[in-house]
């Protein structure tokens, strides 16, 4: 079959089972079973593909319309201009996180040498998106899942930034020692009521712990507030990733820091909370 009629037919076939923006996953698919970019597609139409190419490429279709997520197929993912390693372990890497990045990197602009956490690090990539940015920083990121530290891991390694971030496996800030000018996380903070409002791609397929925190979203968080109080040095900040709907709520947690603001997405929707202790 050629390239051309594979995609046509990727395309009708990602529409018969609603999968969004059925386009892009059939080219992403196909780039990755032909390990070619998106103007190698549009160069050779005509071009041939092997039995072993279409017969990958079947496979990959076969799973999208299943609902895995194209991540969790290709194994990459990109955030904040670099190339992650991902797979079922972890959370896939949201561009609204890079929100949450850019927040860190705003309170560190008068720091010289910060001190960071990064709780519960996932894949690693706020963790290793920070290290790129500020080679003077000491990085600590923690993760309770210890599949998804080894993935971390692998990122730092791949991303040549491994010396520049000490992994913890732990809960939360727990064994954490030492004041720490910023702690940053995007926890999870999904409701168990809103369960049947969420992508089915995301309940069926991303880990649970990783998403939902209780019955409003809120359990990590209460949880990871005072933890961060005692670490953070006089001045410090949190940075966390919030939900849509949690900023009254976050709000009142953080009652008794000296300074909290709220930093928006694009569309306006509160997105990073800051506080100063």
């Amino acid at each position: 079959m050629q390239l051309k009629d594979a995609l046509r037919s990727a395309l009708a076939r990602l529409e018969k089972n609603h999968v969004g923006s059925p386009r892009m996953n059939a080219e992403v698919l196909l780039m990755f079973v032909l390990g070619c970019d998106r103007a190698y597609l549009y160069a050779h139409p005509e071009r041939e593909l092997t039995p072993g190419e279409q017969a990958r490429y079947d496979e990959a279709l076969e799973q999208r319309a299943r609902g895995v997520p194209s991540q969790y197929i290709t194994g990459h993912q990109e955030f904040w201009g670099l190339d992650f390693i991902v797979g079922p372990a972890v959370l896939i890497p949201r561009p609204e996180t890079e929100h949450l990045v850019e927040a860190v990197l705003e309170l560190c602009k008068t720091i010289e040498h910060p001190r960071i956490a990064d709780v519960g690090t996932g894949s690693g990539c706020v963790a290793l998106a920070l290290s790129s940015e500020l080679p003077g920083a000491e990085l600590h990121a923690t993760e309770i899942s210890e599949d998804a530290l080894e993935i971390a891991r692998a990122n730092a390694a791949r991303l040549q930034l491994a010396s520049r971030v000490t992994f913890h496996h732990t809960d939360l800030l727990q064994g954490l020692s030492g004041e720490f000018d910023v702690v940053a996380s995007n926890p999870p903070y999904v409701g168990e009521s809103e369960y049947d409002k969420v992508q089915l791609e995301v309940r069926k397929f991303e880990p649970r712990c990783a998403v939902f925190a209780g019955p409003q979203g809120m359990d990590i968080i209460r949880r990871l507030v005072p933890q961060a109080n005692h670490v953070l040095r006089p001045g410090g900040f949190l940075a966390m990733e919030i939900g849509f709907s949690q900023e009254s709520s976050v709000r009142d947690i953080l009652r008794d820091w000296a300074e909290v603001r709220v930093v928006p997405d694009l569309q306006g929707i509160p997105r990073v909370v800051v506080a100063r202790k």
